[in-house]
């Protein structure tokens, strides 16, 4: 075991800073190139995964808007903007996963399909098997799917 790799599976904290400390300094000879190689790809994929993750929450609670109209809520009006808002954000931040979008579009429906059916009393069958939803509506803070209501929150 190096003495790099010992810092890093002892006190990951301490393994940053002094990885942090020697990259200002210009000491290429004390970088530990594998772990710091690791830790950027998982950066990476962090953010995918975050992605992917808003898109489901926001996809669930775009399929509860639509298909429960009558329960509609502050609450869901809510998490629909504060999802679209970070999602935006996380798009602005980093406009290289933008091509992600469809694929991550197709996997986090899914995950919307599981929380819609877990938060309602409806089941798989009641909604699309696929999306309905476009990217730049669901991403739209003026999209809200189904007819909308007089008590409709905003």
């Amino acid at each position: 075991m190096s003495k790099f790799t010992k810092l890093y599976e002892v006190d990951f904290y301490a393994w940053t800073i002094e990885q942090a400390k020697f990259l200002k300094e210009g000491k290429w000879d004390g970088l530990d190139i594998s772990n710091l190689v690791e830790e950027v790809e998982s950066l990476g994929k962090q953010q995918r995964q975050e992605l992917r993750n808003r898109l489901g929450i926001l996809l669930g609670h775009l399929l509860k808007w639509h298909f429960q109209s009558s329960h509609r809520s502050k609450s869901w009006f809510a998490t629909l903007r504060e999802q679209r808002r970070r999602i935006l954000e996380l798009l602005e931040e980093s406009p290289s996963l933008k091509p992600y979008l469809p694929e991550s579009l197709e996997k986090a429906y899914q995950d919307a399909l599981d929380l819609a059916v877990r938060e309602t009393p409806l089941n798989y069958e009641d909604f699309p098997q696929t999306c309905p939803y476009a990217i730049a509506q669901i991403l739209d803070s003026a999209f809200f799917p189904g007819e909308p209501l007089e008590s409709d929150p905003s």
